[in-house]
């Protein structure tokens, strides 16, 4: 059996001290920033990802394990672990069910933007896709936490690739006042990727909003318009 432990040292053979200050650096591990505290040993993606598919068939109770972890790669191994799990074509609905429970217990620990980014579109958006009620997105938009409240947006990026939008419209108004920069960009990166599927409906969208969006938000929705139309909207700032 697959143990937290032997990941853990699969993860560690691949450390790197140097990587690791970078990327404290880069996820704002300081005093005060979002990333307060979190440790690195220093991994690319790639590499935690590999890790992550041969030890595909880890018990939840391993992987619960690695969600505690001081140690973020062990946390994002996890994290994919479920996802690929998610994904396989053999996982029954049954399955898939105990893999989305077991992440919202787990959602506090998704704690950097990588980590939500990286997990929420398949397991939560991917559930949800064929669910008729969508109201946990509006629980976890009210939630205290920041990462709970980004996991409700970006889960949307899997509705929105089925040209699902209003979930993604009615949390960008609901969070579009949200005081942190990673939620505007959040909010941001989602619109954009409706505008991506139907460049109309955003653009309805952005002629009631685009005074209220925050000036990143509405920088990350409009970036793929021609340049007159950007700095249209940008104007109305």
């Amino acid at each position: 059996m697959k143990t937290a432990s032997f990941i853990i040292d699969e993860l560690q053979s691949v450390a790197s001290t140097e990587k690791a200050a970078h990327l404290s650096r880069f996820f704002k591990t300081g005093p005060g920033e979002y990333g307060e505290g979190d440790r690195f040993l220093g991994i690319p993606v790639p590499l935690t990802r590999n890790i992550a598919k041969a030890n595909i068939d880890t018990p939840l109770e391993e992987l619960q394990i690695l969600l505690h972890s001081p140690w973020h790669e062990a946390r994002l191994c996890a994290l994919l672990i479920l996802v690929e799990r998610f994904k396989k074509k053999k996982t029954t609905d049954e399955e898939r069910c105990n893999i989305y429970q077991f992440y919202l217990k787990n959602t506090r620990h998704c704690n950097n933007w990588d980590l939500v980014d990286l997990s929420c579109p398949t397991i939560v958006g991917g559930y949800l896709l064929h669910q008729p009620d969508h109201s946990l997105l509006y629980r976890l938009a009210e939630s205290d936490n920041l990462w709970e409240q980004r996991i409700a947006i970006v889960s949307t990026i899997a509705l929105i690739r089925h040209d699902q939008f209003d979930d993604t419209f009615a949390l960008s108004r609901k969070l579009m006042n949200h005081k942190h920069d990673l939620m505007h960009k959040a909010v941001g990166w989602m619109l954009r990727e409706i505008g991506k599927r139907n460049r109309d409906v955003l653009t309805d969208f952005l002629d009631e909003y685009a005074t209220r969006l925050p000036r990143t938000a509405l920088r990350y929705a409009i970036e793929h318009y021609p340049e007159e139309e950007r700095q249209d909207f940008l104007r109305k700032k």
